[in-house]
């Protein structure tokens, strides 16, 4: 969308944002594979300021705009948008940033998590299928009931090691969740982690926990237990 066809309080918010891109933020994020050259901070404090506003949220969504779509997110009511209206936002979304926060802010937190779960869960397309982990691992947490989680291992232990990136690391959240969450399961979720190597060489800055499964498990339990 041409910032000519915005509303007016999308095109001063357009350029808000424009007015805050700093370069040295593009170069660090763009190594991540996403566009946006605002601070993530500041853009919170804007998204703060205007308060819930769905439509305005949708418009600035529909600029194709990085930075738009990440303020547009934090203004949306998940419960407004459809199953399918979810579905087709996903599939635009042009940045790991982007998709993350569609999932994270809206989608988990709509009435649709669960039906979305299981279209994307199997989606041919792996960044698509990675939204269908996240949600997985979600559902490790809160509604394990719904899940066959020795299945879920199965896969993940099959399939994790060879597995596109951004799906890689959904898998592996979902791995760390099932060892962390279900006592029952993590000796056999440490063991596919150990099995796999997945992420066990990561650069981990200092006072980080490793994404490697095995570690990532046990410091948590033991931040937990108080061990």
């Amino acid at each position: 969308m041409m910032t000519s066809d915005l509303s007016a309080e999308a095109a001063e918010l357009m350029a808000e944002l424009a007015a805050l891109a700093d370069p040295r933020i593009l170069a660090v994020n763009e190594r991540h594979g996403d566009d946006h050259a605002v601070n993530l901070t500041k853009l919170r404090a804007i998204a703060k300021r205007v308060k819930v506003r769905p439509e305005l949220g949708m418009e600035l969504w529909s600029t194709g705009d990085s930075a738009a779509q990440l303020l547009g997110i934090l203004l949306l009511r998940p419960k407004l948008l459809s199953a399918p209206e979810l579905d087709a936002m996903l599939r635009e979304a042009g940045s790991p940033k982007v998709h993350e926060w569609l999932v994270s802010y809206v989608v988990k937190k709509g009435p649709h998590a669960q039906e979305l779960r299981e279209t994307w869960f199997a989606d041919p397309d792996p960044v698509i299928a990675s939204a269908g982990w996240a949600l997985t691992s979600e559902a490790v947490r809160k509604s394990p009931e719904r899940l066959d989680l020795p299945a879920l291992l199965d896969v993940i232990e099959a399939m994790m090691a060879t597995a596109p990136q951004r799906l890689q690391w959904a898998m592996n959240e979902c791995l760390a969740t099932i060892g962390i969450e279900h006592p029952d399961l993590r000796p056999r979720a440490i063991a596919i982690g150990e099995e796999l190597g997945v992420l066990k060489d990561y650069p981990t800055p200092p006072n980080c926990t490793s994404p490697f499964a095995p570690i990532w498990i046990a410091e948590i339990v033991r931040r937990r237990e108080g061990v």
